[in-house]
């Protein structure tokens, strides 16, 4: 089940809104929320619950032994979470490695990736001794389900978790803020990533009119798609999370006014970047070591995220670029960087990112590589037939430049505007679900990771 569809905003939610707030008993919400998070999962993958569930009752019953010194549960638990990913999300893609051919393939479970993140990150935390053991395994169960971030996250850490899975402080402010914030999601969503996605999709989609203006265009729309996509559903998680008592951590902070690719991934993604800085990164050594491994955790760190992202070697290439991009940034470049004009830096940043997200989009090694010459290598485009192929581009290029606006913090929204705030979002909302009525099917991008 999607945020941005229509079964949701009107079949489940209300519902769910409704029979939370019936009763002001923590342990009644939380069984609300915990019923409502699995029938929430298991309505677009009922196969996959008993998997979700079965994981995470292992992890709890493995956190419990590790508190009590009993060295095989670490491993154990470690080792099955890890193990689940590997034989769901890259057996096909080792296989292939080794020129292996299966004779069966396995449907990837909704939101494996972001679960098993949280199960690992409870497991290492709890061998650290920073956190203590959840005894309950129903608010455990919560934790590792909780509907609004399950299947694109933020990654959520127990440790910071923990006290909102008791009593929860629940205040109008909160409720029309979370309102507010969810319809932010839902409009990035619809009336932005959706639209410039149509561009993105007709160039990429079609070979015979393409040239060097039009690849980069596509770059461009795809790039805007992908974080009106991913941070809109952000912005509905953390918003959910509010109508609930829950402050979920932000996920995105204008990573497009970034001046370098350091910065760039100090605000994209944030959950996942600081999971693999404080669980990965800093275990192999950080910069704390010779240079030559400093080099290897940096590539090892950003192989491992891209990889994350997909089973496929685009993710990978995508994942070694950024790290040859910051290992230039730290050893190269230094301090001087700082010397170049802010708005150069802030184009070459753009252009680079641009470029990532060309190579994160196309999975087809061939494709990729005959974009990636025709963006650098010029030939003209026949804009005239291009556009003709659907009248509908023409219409949403105007989205492009707004698009390009919105990602960067330059609105403002007047104090004293309540009432007129209040008839602005119910009249985005009114929008919003005129497009769903009218529009076709658009899964989130990282619905798949």
């Amino acid at each position: 089940m999607l945020f941005s569809s229509l079964s949701f905003l009107f079949l489940f939610l209300p519902p769910v809104l409704i029979l939370y707030h019936i009763h002001p008993s923590p342990r009644w919400r939380n069984g609300v929320l915990l019923v409502s998070s699995l029938l929430f999962y298991a309505w677009g993958a009922p196969k996959a619950l008993p998997l979700l569930v079965g994981t995470a009752a292992l992890v709890w019953l493995c956190g419990l032994g590790t508190e009590k010194g009993r060295r095989f549960c670490f491993p154990l638990a470690v080792g099955f979470v890890l193990g689940s990913l590997m034989l769901f999300k890259y057996l096909g893609f080792f296989a292939g490695i080794f020129g292996a051919r299966l004779g069966f393939s396995l449907l990837l479970p909704a939101g494996i990736s972001f679960y098993s993140f949280q199960l690992l990150a409870y497991s290492l935390d709890l061998r650290r001794g920073t956190i203590r053991a959840e005894r309950s395994f129903f608010r455990f169960l919560l934790y590792v389900a909780f509907f609004p971030q399950l299947l694109q996250g933020p990654i959520l850490r127990y440790g910071k978790t923990a006290p909102m899975l008791g009593a929860r402080a629940l205040t109008w402010d909160g409720a029309f803020y979370g309102m507010r914030r969810f319809l932010t999601g839902l409009a990035k969503k619809l009336l932005i990533a959706d639209q410039v996605a149509v561009l993105a999709a007709s160039i990429y989609g079609s070979s015979r009119y393409v040239g060097t203006g039009a690849l980069w265009l596509a770059a461009l729309c795809y790039t805007l798609q992908i974080y009106f996509d991913f941070s809109g559903y952000s912005d509905m998680a953390i918003g959910l999370g509010q109508l609930f008592g829950f402050s979920l951590p932000e996920n995105f902070n204008y990573p497009y006014t970034a001046l370098s690719i350091t910065e760039f991934w100090r605000r994209w993604h944030i959950t996942l970047s600081l999971w693999f800085r404080d669980y990965v990164y800093i275990p192999l050594g950080g910069n704390r070591v010779s240079r030559a491994r400093f080099v290897l955790n940096i590539l090892t760190v950003w192989a491992l995220t891209g990889l994350w992202h997909g089973a496929s070697w685009n993710f990978v290439f995508w994942g070694l670029y950024y790290g040859v991009l910051l290992l230039a940034e730290k050893l190269v470049l230094g301090k001087r960087l700082e010397r170049v004009p802010r708005l150069l830096r802030w184009l070459v940043t753009f252009t680079l990112v641009n470029v990532g997200w060309v190579m994160f989009r196309l999975t087809d090694a061939g494709q990729l590589a005959a974009v990636l010459r025709g963006m650098f290598v010029y030939a003209p485009t026949d804009w005239r037939a291009l556009l003709a192929l659907d009248a509908s581009v023409v219409s949403r290029l105007l989205m492009v430049p707004l698009a390009l606006w919105l990602s960067f913090p330059v609105q403002r929204v007047p104090e004293k505007a309540g009432p007129l705030l209040s008839l602005g979002y119910l009249a985005l909302f009114g929008l919003c679900v005129l497009f769903l009525v009218s529009a076709s099917f658009t899964p989130f991008i990282y619905f798949n990771f």
